[in-house]
């Protein structure tokens, strides 16, 4: 059986407020859950993090930008998965 972990990290700079995570305990993502922001691109994104390595879903994902903003929500994805 495997164990879970959860991550619920608070955003920054970017229209979301918060992304929910389930790890497994060999660090695949089991689920990602974002609240507020773009629905349709949040669940996108969940679908396509699904069943990856969270390692893997950090180094893509850190440093993508939304229009004039520093961040977006992948880049605080990416920001969520480095506090495990």
């Amino acid at each position: 059986m495997l164990l879970m972990k959860e991550i619920n990290y608070r955003t920054s700079g970017v229209c979301a407020r918060a992304i929910h995570i389930v790890l497994t305990d060999d660090d695949v993502i089991e689920d990602v859950v974002f609240d507020g922001g773009c629905d349709g691109n949040h669940r996108g994104l969940a679908c396509l993090c699904r069943g990856m390595k969270a390692d893997e879903v950090q180094k893509r994902l850190s440093g993508v930008r939304c229009g004039m903003r520093m961040t977006s929500c992948p880049d605080q994805l990416a920001k969520a998965l480095s506090q495990r």
